[in-house]
This record gives C-alpha cells, structure tokens and sequence, in this order.
C-alpha cells in the first residue's frame, strides 16, 4: 500500500476499534491511545520499511541498551480538526527537525524525513475518528525514538526503533501553578544536552519537583548549573516573564529547549508590537520586579498546555504572588496561537500543515 508521497508503508489494520469506549468528555491526558501505532526499525545500516499496525506491547530484550544506556529521545505534536473536517498540524517540520537534532546529540540515525511524513499522514488519517472537532480537542502526538540493540557494552546501539502513537486530548488544564525557583538544582549544564529532547532529562527532574511539590508548588524554574542565578525553564516548559509590558525570556542554548509554542509566541507578539526582550532572566531581577509590582506575568509555554499562567512563586524561603489580570498576555496569546492551530484565523505565517485525505 502507499501513500500520496509514493512511499512503501507496510499497513496491518485493527480489526475493531476501542474508541466506543472512550468517554472523550473526561479524557486523563496522555492515558488513553488510538487504536493504530507507527513502528520503523533500524538494522543493518538502513531504517526499514515503516509499518502501522494496531496498537500494542513490544518484545524488548532486558539487555536492550535504551534500558542500560539511555538513548532515548522524543517529540511532542498535535493535530487538529476544524469545522469542514480537514486534519491539521501544527508546525510538524520543526518537530521533525528537532528529533533529529535530539537524535543526532544521543548517537542515533536520523530518521528520513520522507518516511516521518508519509507515515504520520496515513497513520492520522486512520485515526481520522479520534480527532474531535471543536476549540480545545486535539490528538496528541509522540514521536520517539529508542535503542534497542541486546548489549551491556557501553556504546551506541546498531539497532533501533521509531515510534510514534496517538492520544486524545481535551484543553489542558493545570489548576493554578506557582513555581519554586530551584537554588541548588539545575536542568541542564553547557555541553549537555539540554536542547534535545533525551528521556533522561525528564527523569533527572522528577525528584527536585517532588520536592519543591512537598512545599506547595507544583512545579520547579530552573535556574542556570554555573552560578544558580538565572533562569531557564519551567519544568517541561518554556518560561515568559512580562515586566510592566514587555515579554521577556530566556535565549535558547545548549541547555535550553527551542521550544516550537515559545518562537510562534514570540513572532506573534513581535507582529503585533509587544516588546520581546530575548536575553537571560536573573533571579534577582525577577524578585525585585514582584517587590515594586512591575512582574506583571509568569507564563509556560509548550505543545501540551500551550500556555499556563503562573500564579506565583517562591525563592529562599520567600513566597511572592501576581495579581490577577482581567486582560493578560498568557490569555490573548494562548487564544491567538489556538485560532492558527483550529483553522479559525489567518495563517500569516504559514504555520499549519493540511493533511490531504
């Protein structure tokens, strides 16, 4: 079977769907997956021959380096349908881009860009049933890559597979966030790879934010491994800071995500006239913007949540909180993005990608 792009994919259908017993009305992001996934191994110096097939395990050797060695990397997309049924994507070249450049940084082939968009096509427009229209309903999409040559030798795996697979998702929503500003732990270090989506720095942060979540905030900002004096991310998120009426945020480095949310943000905030400020963000410039009230903002960006206000903070013991706004940047911006994405505005930048049926 092949698709528009003449590429070969190997297509074994489910033979019934789950979907009927989805409740798309309560859906817990990222627990519920569609009924096809996509798998591509890599063996013999080439990646094969993409294959959809229904969804389920896979039989891994426990001597599978991904488990031993951690080279693991991944992406985070969406698509969307809009109200004449057309499925669209958001973006999906920098997705692409940016796992091969996690790829490349962990040692793993890149994976061919003809074979990752002939496959996700087909694969959405098999899954065509689970994008649900409407303003906030989207198929979350996870591409990933993992080695899984059998070895406990310490070097970069021979064999590997792509994979990508799809859950529904409904508008993300976190309940107020307040952030702790990390003193001692930090994301990620020069000459680290903190600009690729590895697994591993994923895992590494789960335990300060168990921390910081023992003292009452729900996620961590981390700030820079050298001095602990600037600011980074947010968690699994790009972070914005407005002072009085301008964004300003963290550039992005070998530590730093280039976060795909984050760039469209600041290209529309930039086309519209608000002052973006790319630079680094210290903590103390931060605290004394929240003392003499001209914090105005805190903000995360990122493919799941979009944007999330930020409610407050807390720093050396400290606890600082944002008054509520009745006509926020978080707000306007967040709504600006989703129109582009839902086929509901002008595309001014060319951003949304039509899946052709």
């Amino acid at each position: 079977m092949k698709n528009d792009a003449t590429i070969a994919l190997d297509i074994v259908k489910a033979p019934t769907s789950k979907i009927n017993s989805v409740d798309f009305e309560n859906l817990n992001f990222g627990h519920i997956f569609t009924d096809h996934m996509m798998i591509c191994d890599y063996k013999n110096g080439a990646w094969q021959t993409p294959q959809i097939k229904p969804y389920g395990p896979i039989q891994l050797e426990p001597a599978a380096k991904v488990f031993h060695y951690g080279q693991a990397v991944f992406e985070g997309m969406k698509a969307f349908k809009d109200d004449k049924d057309n499925i669209w994507m958001f973006r999906p070249e920098e997705n692409f881009n940016r796992i091969n450049k996690s790829a490349h940084r962990l040692a793993i082939p890149e994976f061919p860009k003809e074979y990752f968009f002939a496959a996700l096509e087909e694969l959405l427009k098999m899954e065509k049933d689970w994008i649900k229209k409407g303003f906030g309903n989207s198929l979350y999409i996870r591409p990933f890559v993992i080695a899984t040559e059998p070895g406990v030798l310490a070097a970069p795996g021979t064999e590997y597979k792509f994979m990508i697979i799809c859950s529904p998702a409904k508008s993300y929503y976190n309940g107020e966030v307040r952030v702790q500003f990390s003193e001692s732990f930090s994301r990620a270090a020069d000459g680290g790879v903190g600009y690729a989506k590895a697994a591993g720095n994923y895992g590494a942060q789960f335990y300060p934010t168990n921390l910081a979540k023992a003292e009452g905030f729900q996620q961590i900002i981390w700030t820079d491994a050298n001095s602990h004096e600037f600011l980074e991310e947010a968690g699994t998120m790009n972070i914005f800071f407005r002072i009085n009426d301008t964004l300003v945020t963290a550039p992005t480095n070998d530590r730093i995500l280039d976060g795909i949310t984050r760039k469209s943000l600041i290209q529309i905030a930039e086309e519209e006239g608000v002052k973006v400020e790319v630079r680094r963000v210290s903590v103390k410039e931060i605290v004394d913007a929240a003392k003499d009230g001209s914090l105005k903002e805190i903000f995360g960006t990122g493919t799941a949540a979009v944007i999330n206000p930020i409610q407050g903070f807390g720093y050396k013991g400290e606890k600082y909180e944002l008054k509520p706004l009745t006509e926020s940047y978080a707000t306007h911006f967040k709504e600006k993005l989703m129109k582009i994405q839902y086929n509901l505005a002008e595309d001014k930048f060319g951003w949304r990608y039509l899946v052709k049926e």
